[in-house]
This record gives C-alpha cells, sequence and structure tokens, in this order.
C-alpha cells in the first residue's frame, strides 16, 4: 500500500500492486464461503473433499477495478466478471452508469462488487443497488482504500453488504478525493493521469 500511495509508482507497478492486494483480499473475502462435499479421483485412491457451493461473480466497476478483478481471478480462475462502467461526474460526485454487462439470469453463492478506493460511496452504492435489480441477493464490496465517509454511506445504502478493505485513511478533501489516499487509481493503473 506504501507503493501505491508513492506519486513515482509507475503505471505499470502500480497495476500490478492493486492486481496483488486483489489477491490478498479476494483469500479474505473468501474465507467463510460454504463449501459442499465431494468425492474425487488422487492417482492413488478416491477421497472425499470439498468445493465452493456455487459460483463466484466479480463486478469491477470500470475501470479501476479491473486490477483487484485480475487479483481474485488468480485466487479463484472460475470466477465470473462481469463489467459495470459507473463514472463519477466532478461537480456533483454522483455515480454515472455509461457501460453495464451484466448477465441476465444469475445463480452465485456471492457476488464481489471491486473498486480500490471508497470515497463518497457513491459508486459502490449505485453498482450494488444495480445488482440486487438483478436479482443478486449475496454481495460484498472490495476495496483497498476507504474514507470514513464512504465507508458509513455505503454500510447505511446496504447494510446487508459486506465490506473488506485494506486501509481506512483520514477523510475526504473538498473535492471528494481520499486523503492521504493515492490519487485516481484509474488513471494511475492505466497511466492516463
Amino acid at each position: 500500500i506504501t507503493a501505491l500511495r508513492d506519486r513515482n509508482t509507475q503505471p505499470s507497478e502500480f497495476y500490478r500492486l492493486v492486481k496483488e492486494i486483489g489477491a490478498l483480499l479476494a483469500y479474505e473475502a473468501t474465507e467463510g464461503l460454504a463449501l459442499e462435499p465431494c468425492v474425487i479421483e488422487t492417482p492413488l485412491e478416491k477421497m472425499h473433499s470439498s468445493r465452493l457451493a456455487g459460483g463466484i461473480g466479480i463486478t469491477p466497476i470500470l475501470r479501476a477495478g479491473l486490477g483487484l478483478a485480475e487479483g481474485f481471478r488468480e485466487v479463484i480462475p472460475d470466477v465470473q466478471i462481469w463489467h459495470l462502467g459507473l463514472k463519477r461526474d466532478e461537480r456533483t460526485l454522483q455515480a454515472l452508469e455509461y457501460y453495464n454487462q451484466l448477465p441476465y439470469k444469475v445463480d452465485l453463492q456471492i457476488c464481489y462488487a471491486v473498486d480500490p478506493m471508497l470515497a463518497t460511496g457513491g459508486s459502490a452504492i449505485d453498482a450494488i443497488t444495480i445488482l440486487k435489480h438483478r436479482g443478486i441477493k449475496n454481495i460484498s464490496f472490495v476495496g483497498i482504500i476507504a474514507a470514513p465517509y464512504g465507508v458509513l454511506k455505503l454500510s447505511q445504502a446496504h447494510p446487508d453488504v459486506n465490506i473488506y478493505i485494506a486501509a481506512l485513511d483520514e477523510r475526504l478533501n473538498d473535492v471528494g478525493y481520499i486523503i492521504p489516499g493515492l490519487g485516481d487509481a484509474g488513471d494511475r493503473q492505466f497511466g492516463t493521469f
């Protein structure tokens, strides 16, 4: 996280770090998932084991959430990755939907909405609302850095959603950025700052 915050971290390294932290957060967020018994054959004999009871969906909030989604995919290769494009209106700080590639039929154990930053909470709240409208009942939010305001707003809007965050920062500045934060996670991952 220190390297992510460093303004001198180059986009390729920034993306790699987001992906690595995404994998670490995936281990934490999936720790309590339901398992079902199964029987497998080892090279020597049959054995009783366990596997995930139902699929896992990952919804990266575009475009900053892409690195986190890739981190999840490294931990659980057969996750379903759906895309939802929300961008912040810099004037109103509200989230605007510009892309939606969610499935119409959903049969999952859980869906994770992922975005590196939880600042005002607007994008996360809107993304989770959209997921719920698609019939997804079990949703968690995963991010790297959050402001207390964003955590509060998300937990008030969706009290049934678990929130996994690697670092809780001090506050938001007057234009809605997390302080001390790390700047714009999307721009820093893709070199468009």
